[in-house]
Parts: C-alpha cells; structure tokens; sequence
C-alpha cells in the first residue's frame, strides 16, 4: 500500500488545494430503508465531457442487510502531509463505510477500478464493541494519526456514551477508544478538529434510543437532545471544556473548522430553536484562553397551513428549516447551509465568520413546497438539500436528499425518494445556479435513499491541511 511519493491528491495547504483538478466521478451512500436489499455505493458520473455526465455508472452492494450506510470517508488525506505525520506514504484509495444501524463497517477499495469499489474488509460491530467500546459508528477523518471515527451508542447493547474510535491506516483494525478522558460528554455526533491549534472539537445528537426511532417530541420539547460543544485537547486526547449553547437550541450537529490552520474558528449548525422552529449557525472561537460560541445566523420557520403538513408538525402549523448539515467552502470564504425542511440550500459569504452575507439561494423539494428540478419539472420533490458536499476548487455543490430513514418517515411519510442534484458556482461572485444536465434521481438509484456524497480525490469536508 505504502508509495515513494505522497499521493497526489494530498495538499500541504488548502491554498493549494483549490487548484485541484475537478473531480470526474462522485461516490454516493445509498440505502435501503426496508432493509431487504443490500446498501450500495453508487458511482456518479461528474466529467461534463462524458457522455455518461450525471448518470449513475458504477454499483457495489454491500454484502450483508440493514446497515443503514450514512456517513463515510477517504482512508487517508491531505493531514497526512502533516510534520508530525506517522503515514506520510499512504494512498487515498479506500473508502471506510460504517453502517450506522448495523455498526458494522466496510472498506472498499477504488483504485483498481474506480466505477466499481471493491470490497476489501468488514469489520463486525463486535470488534468495534470489544476493542474501542463503542456502537453505530458515524463520522470518519483521516488524521495524521489514522483513521478516526465518531460513535454515537455504546458496545454490548448500552445506549452511551458515545465518542471517538481510531483505526489503523494500513491495516484498518480497531485500535481502541481515542479518549484518555471523556470528561463530561455522553451525547456523541461529529467531531472535526484545528490541527494548527492541537484542538477537537466534538458535537452532540442523541444516543441509539434517542434517534433509531425516530424524533422523539416528548424528548426535543423536553429539550433533551444534545446541546454543547466540547473541546479536547488533540494530543493529549483529554476533554478540556465543554460549552452550552442553551437546551432550546436542540442538536447541533456537523462541524466546518476553517480549513487555514492559523485560524481557530468554524461553523457549527443547529437543527431547531424548540422555542421558535428557528435554526440557527453558530460560529466557535477563542475567548482569551477559552473557547466560546455565537449565533451569526438564524432562520425562521416558514408558516403552513396543516392540511399541508405531516402528523409530527401540524400542531405547530409550520415548517422548520431544519438544518442538518452544513460545508465550507476550502478557502474559507462561502458556508453553505442545508434547510431540509423548507427545501431550501443557502450560500453565505463568511469572510468576515462573525457577519455572514446571505448571497445565493436555491430551492428544491421541501415538506410544502416540494420544488421541483429543472431537469424534471414536472416531479414534485420529497426531502431537501441535506447532505452537502463542496468540490475542492469551490465552483461545484452536490446534494442528496435523504437525512436518516426514520426520519424521513415522519417528515416525508409519503415517500423521501432519491435525488442528487448539482449546483454551479462562480467562487469570486458567489451564487448558486442549478446544473440542468446533472439530476440522478427515482429509479436510477434503484429503490434505494441517497444520504451522503464523497468526491474522488478529495473534497472540502474531507480534508485537513497543516500549512496556511
């Protein structure tokens, strides 16, 4: 596995990055919500000047039922370029994909042939039990120090605390738990971290019981989801400070650290203020020699008539923006911010991260609206942007539909179905414009939901970078 030169696709700062080559095919984690059929990785055609532009063209399933495949990443990044780093000679050529209901976790090959991962090793949920600890694997990252991996249950059964597991590189064998000391945190979601400043930074959902069934009302109005942010110190690997956004701002969920590592901010966004509907983002930074968060943007719920609305929201008569994920853009400048429940994916100019400027908008599907695509104008779209996903260079978005299958249940009952569309963007003007010839959607995915996108040879949530 190991190569002479460090693999092309790693860049020392994200300076650098942006001048990547635009990737030609993207990878898709699709699921079936029955689970009956296998989870499968879905290979899309990116290349414009492919006759296959914008079609799905390779398919690995994924030999066992009902992992529920949502988030997954590269075996290896630009960190490993890091001073520090142990694997500076590691490839990026393997996908790690856990399964977030099954906890088990694959790896899948892509460099023999890249339309048809091959898959190499599958790691059973009782090794990540018995060796880390841990249940329902999440979010992974390469790091200058493995392959690191969020958790959200515990092992054998028990519902917490979640927390971080690391992976060999080479050999992709559990390790064990990455916290010396928990501290306080129970409730786990994603982490992300400031290799320039040796900090993480870890978020809070829910635990297994808490999500698996769906949202919880008597919980998210009791306010019991999660609500804090933690900070830990990256090498010592101990919890150094947890901060409370306030319990009515429930879930915060995916973390956008800046990608310069001089700089010692990022963006953190929360699904729903339980006292207005609202979401909001926030924004992390230094406060002397503590960290501390500030709401820089906040958007409202959008009226509704109940007639129009699913069981879980009639009684509030409106639609909630519902902000489950967020990205930003490698140089830093756009955040953009996914409203799954209105149907709507906002463009922000964060230059300055404490004023940000609304500049682009785009509307798709929505638990009303149901806007359609250009592509298919005729199609009323179920789900919203949700996962987003950012090209290295900042001029190309993709999003894909699907949150979490009981989820989607209760806010879709009539059906999520499956969509990934793509946007076009002009990173020194901003706005968001969509790609009319690139829509997989319906039965190209056949039957499963969409949920996650990764970007061949790298994207910007994928990546961390030592140099400014």
């Amino acid at each position: 596995m190991a190569v002479w030169k460090p693999d092309p696709t790693f860049y020392p700062s994200p300076r650098d990055a942006v001048s990547a080559p635009p990737e030609k095919l993207a990878y898709v984690a699709a699921f079936d919500r029955a689970g009956t059929r296998p989870d499968a990785i879905a290979v899309v055609d990116t290349d414009p000047e492919s006759g296959d532009y914008g079609r799905v063209v390779g398919w690995t399933e994924l030999p066992h039922l009902g992992d529920e495949l949502h988030h997954f990443g590269w075996n290896a990044c630009s960190s490993a370029l890091c001073p520090y780093a142990p694997h500076p000679h590691v490839e990026r050529r393997y996908l790690i994909v856990p399964g977030l209901r099954s906890s088990r976790i694959y790896v899948l090959d892509t460099k023999d042939d890249p339309k048809a991962p091959r898959v190499v090793k599958v790691l059973e949920p009782e090794e990540l039990g018995k060796r880390a600890g841990y249940s329902r694997p999440h979010t992974v990252h390469c790091g200058p120090e493995g392959i690191y991996l969020s958790a959200l249950g515990g092992a054998d059964g028990e519902d917490g605390p979640g927390g971080v597991a690391l992976l060999d590189h080479t050999s992709f064998e559990v390790l064990g738990r990455w916290e010396v000391d928990r501290g306080p945190q129970y409730l786990a979601y994603d982490f992300w971290w400031h290799l320039g400043h040796d900090t993480l930074v870890t978020s809070e959902w829910g635990t297994p019981s808490m999500i698996e069934d769906g949202l919880n009302g008597e919980l998210l109005l009791g306010r019991q989801y999660g609500h804090r942010l933690h900070f830990w110190d990256l090498r010592r690997r101990r919890h150094l400070q947890a901060v409370d956004l306030g319990d009515r701002y429930q879930m915060p969920l995916e973390l956008r650290p800046a990608h310069d590592p001089t700089k010692a901010y990022g963006f953190v966004g929360v699904v729903v203020d339980v006292e207005t509907l609202a979401a909001s983002v926030w924004v992390w930074h230094r406060d002397g020699e503590q960290w501390a968060v500030t709401k820089v943007i906040e958007i409202p719920a959008e009226p509704a008539t109940a007639d129009d609305l699913p069981p879980l929201l009639r009684p509030f008569g409106a639609v909630p923006p519902l902000v489950t994920d967020i990205d930003l853009s490698v140089d830093d400048r756009f955040l953009y911010v996914s409203c799954w429940g209105t149907g709507e994916l906002r463009q922000y100019d964060v230059s300055d991260p404490f004023n940000p400027r609304l500049t682009g908008s785009v509307r798709l599907g929505g638990v009303v609206r149901r806007a359609a695509h250009p592509a298919a104008p005729d199609v009323r779209l179920a789900g919203g942007p949700q996962m987003v996903e950012v090209s290295r260079d900042g001029r190309r978005v993709y999003v894909t539909n699907s949150l979490y299958g009981s989820w989607d249940d209760q806010f879709y009952p009539d059906g999520v179905g499956a969509w990934l569309a793509k946007l076009d963007v002009d990173p020194s003007q901003g706005g968001l414009r969509l790609d009319e010839r690139f829509f997989p959607h319906g039965e190209e995915f056949r039957g499963r939901r969409v949920h996650q996108t990764r970007l061949q040879g790298g994207d910007a949530s994928s990546d961390s970078y030592c140099y400014p």
